[in-house]
């Protein structure tokens, strides 16, 4: 695999791994579950590693990217099986954001 991917590069590369080594996909529904379950671990770590929480034994050797890719994985694969195209979805998530919060967060006394 390539160092750098497209949105799209790894929607397939998600998308055939499922249709190949995994089988099929869980139903949406389970995927959702999935989901949650797998931003929980990611916030496990983040607040240990960054807030106040102390590591417990379990939580040693815990790679934080590799929980964020788990997130992105299982988005990704929801994506595929409901029909979004991430890479379009992004680009018009970020015109909405440009056009909405032009001057929301320079305006904001909270992040001076």
């Amino acid at each position: 695999m390539k160092n750098d991917i497209t949105i799209a590069e790894a929607q397939k590369l998600v998308d055939d791994w499922i249709n190949t080594v995994g089988v099929r996909y869980f139903n949406e529904l389970t995927n959702m579950t999935i989901l949650m379950e797998e931003v929980g671990e990611l916030a496990r770590i983040m607040s240990r590693t960054y807030g106040e929480q102390s590591f417990k034994e379990s939580d040693k050797g815990k790679d934080l990217g590799d929980e964020m890719a788990d997130v992105m994985w299982v988005l990704i694969c929801l994506a595929n099986q409901t029909g979004v195209d991430l890479t379009a979805a992004l680009k018009k998530n970020m015109e909405k954001k440009n056009i909405r919060d032009l001057d929301r967060h320079k305006n904001n006394e909270k992040l001076k």
